[in-house]
C-alpha cells in the first residue's frame, strides 16, 4: 500500500512530498510553478526528510525525482540575487545540501525534464540516475559570473572526465538525456511514462538484496570516486572482512549451498 509518510517529530514539509512503497521512499520536489527550484526553505526540506528516510529501518531506498515535467530547473535566482557570500541562508543552503550529499541508503534520481545548476548538481550527488527523454542537463552558472558551488565542477568532472566537464563548466551549454547517456552522465533513458516505474524497478532489486552489503557496496564505490587507487583498495579490503563476520554473509553463503532463499537480518 502507498501512503503519505507523517513524521512524528518533523514539521510538515511544504516543498516535498514523501511517499512510501514498501520498503521505497519517493521523495518529490514540489514548487512546480517555480519549476522546483532550489530554493533555501525546498533545500531544508529536502535535507530533513531525506535524512529522516535514512534513519528509518524500513527504508531501504529512496528514490528522488521532481515529477515528469521537470526535476529542477536550479537556484532560484530571486532568492540568491539578494544574497551576499556571509548571509546565513547562503551557509544555511550549503550546510543542508551536504547533508543531503551523506545519505548511507541508496539513492536513485528519476528525471524528466530540466536539471540544470543545482538540479544537476543534486541528481549527480545520487547513486544512480535514471532519465526521461525529455531530461536536459547543464551547469549554466557561468551565464551568471558564478560557478557551481554545489559539488558540479568536482562531481562532472568525476563522472564524465575533464575535458567533456570543462566544456559544459565553461560554456555552460545543456545536454539531452541521449547525449547525457553516451558520455556516461545517466545510467538509461526511459520515455517519461516509464521513468519512475524504472527507478523503483532498479530500487526493488537493489531493495532485496542484504543491508549491510548493500551499504558497504556504496561507501566502497563512493571511496572510489574520491580517493586515491591504493587508499580505495584498502577499504574495499576491510569492508570486505568486516562482512565476512557478518550473519548475514553465513546465511547468504549457506543458502546457496543449501539451494534455497536466504533469510536475512541485517547483521
Amino acid at each position: 500500500m502507498v501512503y503519505v509518510l507523517k513524521f512524528k517529530l518533523l514539521m510538515d514539509f511544504e516543498n516535498v512530498t514523501v511517499e512510501i512503497d514498501g520498503v521505497i521512499a519517493v521523495v518529490t520536489l514540489n514548487r512546480p510553478q517555480q519549476l522546483n527550484s532550489l530554493s533555501y526553505d525546498l533545500v531544508k526540506d529536502l535535507s530533513l526528510a531525506m535524512q529522516a528516510l535514512d534513519e528509518s529501518e524500513a527504508i531501504r531506498v529512496i528514490i528522488l525525482t521532481g515529477g515528469e515535467k521537470v526535476f529542477a530547473a536550479g537556484a532560484d535566482i530571486k532568492e540568491m540575487a539578494e544574497l551576499g557570500p556571509f548571509d546565513e541562508r547562503v551557509q544555511g543552503r550549503l550546510a543542508y545540501r551536504d547533508k543531503i550529499n551523506k545519505i548511507s541508503k541508496p539513492v536513485i534520481a528519476a528525471v524528466s525534464g530540466f536539471a540544470l545548476g543545482g538540479g544537476c548538481e543534486l541528481a549527480m550527488s545520487c547513486d544512480i540516475i535514471v532519465a526521461s527523454e525529455t531530461a536536459r542537463f547543464g551547469q549554466p552558472e557561468v551565464n551568471l559570473a558564478i560557478i557551481p558551488g554545489s559539488g558540479g565542477t568536482q562531481r562532472l568532472t568525476h563522472l564524465i572526465g575533464k575535458h567533456r566537464a570543462m566544456e559544459l563548466v565553461l560554456t555552460g551549454d545543456i545536454i539531452g538525456a541521449a547525449e547525457a547517456e553516451r558520455i556516461g552522465l545517466v545510467n538509461r533513458v526511459i520515455p517519461v511514462e516509464l521513468m519512475l516505474e524504472e527507478a523503483k524497478n532498479i530500487a526493488k532489486k537493489i531493495a532485496a538484496k542484504p543491508v549491510l552489503a548493500i551499504k558497504a557496496a556504496k561507501e566502497a564505490v563512493l571511496k572510489a570516486a574520491n580517493t586515491a587507487l591504493d587508499e580505495g583498495l584498502d577499504f574495499e579490503r576491510k569492508s570486505f572482512y568486516m562482512l565476512l563476520a557478518s550473519e548475514d554473509r553465513k546465511e547468504g553463503m549457506k543458502a546457496f549451498l543449501e539451494k534455497r532463499k536466504p533469510q536475512y537480518k541485517g547483521r
